[in-house]
């Protein structure tokens, strides 16, 4: 089955929008928890509009006590983000090239560019015994250049699939998501994804064999307003349940 980690940035942004702990993070990291899901995504950011520094801390913490669930920190690796994840210890880290003014991440890694820039950073995480992805678009010569990195696994960055789905050119688009994800994965590269995705167009993305995770916040918050957080919980979890992961 495909994991299914939920991104708490939304619910930081709304507690964050009125100055109390309130919704609490660590409240409902567990009622996730509870629900089932099998990881925790944050991505604090260098103004700290959402996640802060603290929270990816306290996270952290938390999640001693659950070691069955990932704690996944995504981020710029900017020295700062590199050491506030050596004190998380999560056992991921997704690498983004995100600016630190940006709104919310709208392109993968470069690594025609970036590859030599790239490849101590991830060599350093990983002496920390941190699994390391990239976020990546579907591109199967970024994926190529990507496997030269030394990475774990790529996030296939999802925008141009759900901006795309249901409409005549979005089975050209999946073609090239597929095409990435099995380029990848012939070169040993495990595959997550992430950005956009939906109780609605999950499945179909899906249906890529061997998905290993799925990061997914601001539609399951909203969707969870609209439905009910348990139902939508629980709807994700078969979706992601009955994944082609040749398990």
């Amino acid at each position: 089955m495909t994991a299914l980690s939920v991104n708490l940035n939304k619910l930081a942004l709304l507690r964050n929008s009125r100055g109390r702990n309130y919704p609490d993070l660590q409240h409902y990291a567990r009622r996730f928890i509870e629900l089932g899901v099998q990881g925790i995504t944050v991505h604090p950011r260098p103004d700290e509009r959402h996640i802060r520094r603290q929270d990816a801390l306290e996270l952290a913490e938390l999640l001693k006590d659950f070691p069955e669930v990932e704690y996944n920190i995504e981020g710029y690796p900017s020295e700062d983000f590199l050491e506030l994840v050596s004190k998380c210890r999560p056992r991921q880290c997704t690498l983004v090239p995100d600016a630190a003014d940006q709104l919310t991440s709208d392109h993968g890694w470069d690594f025609t560019q970036q590859l030599e820039n790239l490849k101590p950073i991830i060599a350093r995480l990983k002496q920390q015994d941190i699994r390391v992805a990239v976020f990546l678009d579907p591109d199967p010569l970024q994926a190529e250049l990507a496997a030269r990195s030394g990475a774990d696994r790529i996030e296939l960055y999802t925008e141009d699939f759900a901006s795309t789905f249901g409409t005549p050119q979005g089975r050209e688009v999946f073609g090239n998501y597929l095409k990435t994800a099995g380029c990848a994965q012939e070169l040993g590269l495990g595959v997550n994804a992430g950005h956009d995705l939906n109780l609605e167009n999950l499945p179909d993305f899906l249906s890529i064999p061997d998905i290993l995770e799925v990061s997914i916040g601001h539609a399951l918050t909203i969707e969870s307003i609209d439905q009910g957080m348990d139902h939508v919980v629980k709807r994700y979890l078969e979706i992601c349940q009955a994944a082609n992961t040749g398990n």
